[in-house]
């Protein structure tokens, strides 16, 4: 899989209308993706667009050990044909001690079993397009919501350029194009940000602005 960080490292489950879009816009972010699903036409018809693909039963813990899924930090689960399919997968991940396992449901109930099972993250598609997941799965992003217009709204950690000084200072507008519009500091609850916000390194900023742009200030390091 290359040298690159964990964290740039996915494994998608399931390669149907959400699964295969998820992945294919994690390798567009310049993710290693290795997509997995049962059916041979779908690992086929996608196999050139991932990193890896592979045709396997992901309920099945040699197939899975076999084809490196323990090593792997980030996970989601794209399953939705088969919910008991889903729940053994997703079981299966949370065996292995993946980290961020992320599943789709398809009702909330579903996706109350995936939350007991242990998924860290549940995703109803239909609020929830594989784009925009992607964007959550791989950054520092921890929500991210989309508007027709090209214009989006990222909650995220803060980069370390920020920390320590007043908004004003940063200048982040001025150098990336984005407005933080709140902070939400631990223990306490959002409040709207001014230029003489000072930012901590623990503060969770909500910042706007064109697509491009939140999406290449939510990736500073």
């Amino acid at each position: 899989m290359g040298n690159r960080s964990s964290r740039h490292r996915v494994v998608v489950i399931g390669l149907g209308r959400f699964g295969s879009s998820l992945a294919i816009e994690l390798v567009r972010g310049g993710s290693e993706v290795l997509g997995i699903d049962s059916d041979p036409r779908l690992v086929q018809r996608y196999a050139d667009e991932l990193t890896h693909a592979a045709v396997a039963d992901t309920t099945d813990v040699e197939a899975m050990t076999q084809l490196g899924v323990p090593e792997f930090r980030r996970a989601v689960v794209g399953i939705g044909t088969d919910i008991e399919a889903s729940i053994l997968t997703t079981s299966l991940l949370v065996d292995f001690g993946v980290p961020s396992i992320w599943a789709k449901a398809v009702s909330r109930q579903h996706g109350r079993i995936l939350e007991r099972v242990g998924a860290h993250h549940v995703v109803l598609p239909e609020h929830d397009m594989g784009e925009r997941v992607a964007h959550l799965v791989t950054g520092r992003m921890l929500d991210y919501i989309e508007f027709e217009d090209d214009y989006a709204i990222v909650k995220t950690t803060a980069p370390a350029e920020a920390v320590g000084r007043p908004l004003g200072e940063s200048r982040l507008r001025v150098k990336y194009g984005v407005t933080v519009v709140g902070v939400k500091r631990p223990g306490t609850g959002f409040t709207y940000a001014t230029a003489e916000t000072v930012i901590d390194r623990a503060d969770i900023l909500v910042v706007a602005g064109r697509r491009e742009q939140v999406e290449t200030f939510a990736d500073l390091t």
